[in-house]
């Protein structure tokens, strides 16, 4: 088993054997395999690309170096009827290649079946991390309805731990209006994964507007989730965490804000204690001094 948990680091070359072609005249020898150069026109678009979008201005960027420096990464690719080839792996470098002007590209042809396809698209796109939390679960999800894969087989063919495949599938069950925050990078996997410990669509939904809307952290949105899911409770931790102030130590630390213009604590304990005053830049230090020394 830990044998087969190494095959993501190892990359993709060793998934799976190549089907040895004839190279074009000139072509460059990658790693042992016969690179030969695809007319851009003879590739198809990959049918199980996980990526929802591609962005444009690194596309574009991509393509300025193709143009100066050529294409140094050979694309993956299976042959398929007609004497066309489809896309395995590499597809932003053929549709940048296209946009540099590029008649060919150099390309890798493999003989592999549709799941095993599939899966290197899958493991290409994890090593690359171009997949965020939901494409990731979109992708455990297909390849465990259409190919019928357990957990535990995704698990050992991804290189994932099988609990984190659980995880990421469990994303899929957050409201479609969530996922597209998630999609859209606006909310985190983490924020993500605290929403799933809500019971209803209509929670996650007030719980993540709340999120984008405060701008809360991974950890003040599992605050919230808690005072919604056990009020009471969190209400009487927070009275036993704030301990009784006294109301003349209260006004005494709101005489010296309004006096100082700062943030002002006051620790009292029997008539002892500090009092401690926050500043935030040096002009407020030196107009502090400066009213304490007037007085």
């Amino acid at each position: 088993m830990m044998e087969k948990r190494k095959v993501l680091g190892r990359g993709l070359d060793t998934l799976l054997p190549s089907r040895q072609a004839p190279p074009a005249a000139g072509s460059p020898v990658h790693h042992g395999d016969t690179v030969q150069q695809l007319s851009v026109e003879s590739l198809d678009h990959n049918p199980y690309q996980t990526r929802s979008g591609v962005d444009e201005v690194a596309l574009e960027e991509l393509a300025a170096s193709i143009k100066a420096t050529g294409v140094l990464q050979p694309i993956t690719v299976r042959a398929v009827p007609g004497g066309r080839y489809q896309l395995i792996a590499g597809e932003r470098r053929w549709l940048a290649s296209q946009k540099a002007g590029k008649l060919t590209v150099p390309a890798i042809v493999r003989q592999v079946s549709n799941e095993q396809a599939m899966e290197m698209t899958i493991i290409e796109n994890l090593q690359r991390e171009d997949l965020n939390p939901i494409e990731q679960a979109r992708a455990f999800d297909r390849l465990s309805r259409e190919f019928g894969l357990t957990q535990e087989q995704i698990s050992v063919r991804t290189g994932k731990e099988r609990s984190s495949v659980a995880n990421f599938l469990r994303l899929l069950r957050l409201p479609e209006a969530v996922q597209a925050y998630v999609n859209g990078g606006h909310l985190s996997f983490g924020h993500a994964k605290a929403l799933m410990g809500l019971d209803s669509p209509e929670s996650m939904m007030k719980i993540s507007s709340l999120i984008l809307e405060k701008g809360l952290s991974v950890r003040q949105a599992e605050d919230a989730i808690a005072d919604l899911l056990h009020p009471t409770d969190r209400k009487a931790m927070r009275e036993i965490r704030e301990p009784f102030i006294d109301p003349n130590v209260k006004e005494a630390q709101r005489t010296l804000e309004r006096v100082l213009g700062v943030r002002v604590s006051i620790k009292d304990r029997n008539g002892k204690g500090k009092i401690q005053l926050e500043y935030k830049s040096l002009e407020d230090f030196d107009r502090i001094l400066d009213v304490l020394n007037s007085k």
